[in-house]
């Protein structure tokens, strides 16, 4: 890593293992400021200094925008059962700093370039520089905003798109608006990515999917817990009937223009899919600046060889 970060002009310092375990007293417990779904965090003392400093485990996958959606050399192959884990993996961290951690913590700024990727593919939520410390009487209706940013996040988790980037911008459509029309159109199933063919489990990526719509529902009291998410992606609970958004549906004109976009697009996606060969042997192994932008992937890594 370190010579990855050298050609960088990052204005910081790099710290060795030898320093780190001299500045926490080899990790001791006492240093230990908490633990968590990110891992845990100790309080270290620098001999030369007094700045604040965080230190946190090096995300050999760098994010999950950059699996899904960045250029074609950086993207990895994330089959289902692997993009089935993120989702569930970054719910359990939103439903920690929601419900279990003693201070609540609302993030704010869910999104792909802010979850991470460790060595193996587990999520890390990130850049916490919007969240916030939230008053117990506000806290209900705020964390279920939260829940709407996941809700999107998992679309393109599973559609392998993002929600606007990829739109021209005199189009006022986006992927959620596109997933309400098929599911109007009962063919909710066209969503997924192209990419995975037909190797992925149909009943388990329904559930996603309504789970997702049933976070980004218009009315906050319908959109559920991150601990009730969790657990209807764990399949221990029963996802609820979701009432779609008419409103884009209204305007016959618009949802005619929004399906022939999408129509575009996929066949666009499936002339690219048929050029690349998608091996089924095994797993699947980018506001401000992301970590995604500072650590490249590992040359190391043996998921390189994964890629698209």
């Amino acid at each position: 890593m370190g010579q990855d970060l050298k050609g960088l002009d990052l204005q910081t310092g790099l710290f060795t293992l030898r320093q780190i375990r001299a500045a926490t007293n080899n990790f001791d417990v006492s240093n230990k400021v908490g633990e968590g779904g990110f891992g845990s965090v100790y309080k270290g003392l620098l001999s030369d200094g007094n700045q604040l400093l965080l230190v946190y485990e090096y995300m050999e996958n760098n994010s999950l925008a950059r699996a899904l959606f960045g250029s074609e050399e950086c993207q990895l192959k994330l089959d289902w059962t692997t993009r089935h884990k993120i989702c569930v993996g970054i719910a359990r961290g939103l439903a920690y700093l929601h419900e279990e951690s003693r201070l609540k913590i609302v993030h704010r700024d869910i999104k792909a370039t802010n979850v991470l990727l460790d060595k193996y593919l587990n999520p890390k939520i990130s850049d916490f520089g919007l969240a916030k410390l939230d008053e117990e009487d506000n806290t209900h209706i705020s964390t279920r905003i939260a829940g709407t940013y996941f809700g999107v996040v998992t679309l393109e988790i599973v559609s392998g798109r993002s929600n606007t980037s990829h739109r021209p911008k005199e189009e006022p459509f986006n992927l959620l608006d596109w997933a309400h029309l098929l599911k109007e159109e009962g063919n909710l199933i066209k969503l997924v990515d192209p990419r995975l063919g037909s190797d992925y489990n149909k009943e388990e990526v329904m559930v996603v999917i309504h789970v997702a719509l049933l976070c980004t529902n218009v009315s906050s009291a319908a959109r559920p817990t991150m601990s009730s998410v969790v657990s209807m992606l764990e399949g221990n609970i029963i996802v609820p009937d979701l009432v779609s958004d008419m409103s884009l549906l209204h305007d016959e004109m618009k949802a005619k223009e929004l399906q022939k976009y999408y129509q575009i697009n996929e066949e666009i996606n499936m002339s690219e899919s048929s050029r690349r060969t998608m091996s089924t042997d095994g797993p699947w192994t980018a506001t401000s600046s992301s970590a995604a932008d500072l650590y490249p992937i590992n040359p190391e890594s043996g998921l390189l060889e994964n890629r698209f």
